[in-house]
């Protein structure tokens, strides 16, 4: 699966989770994911915790997270 196969299953919708970045339009939110693999989990123990989650899911977690942290400044952020 390319990179822009793995963000297609990102989905930025107003009515779900209040907008922020959920996984194939369910509500599991790439934060709550992040959060998870920073705890120290691994991507076999949050699919098996989660059974609607797969592999891909994760990995366009992490790559959407790349995508944001990949700016020239912070402050681009938040103007």
């Amino acid at each position: 699966m390319d990179n822009q196969e793995l963000l297609s299953r990102i989905v930025i919708d107003p009515s779900i989770c209040h907008g922020k970045p959920v996984i194939r339009g369910m509500r599991y939110t790439v934060q709550s994911v992040l959060e998870l693999l920073a705890s120290g989990m691994t991507h076999q123990e949050i699919i098996a915790d989660f059974t609607d989650l797969e592999d891909e899911d994760i990995r366009a977690c992490l790559l959407f997270a790349s995508r944001i942290a990949d700016v020239k400044s912070i402050s681009s952020l938040v103007a």
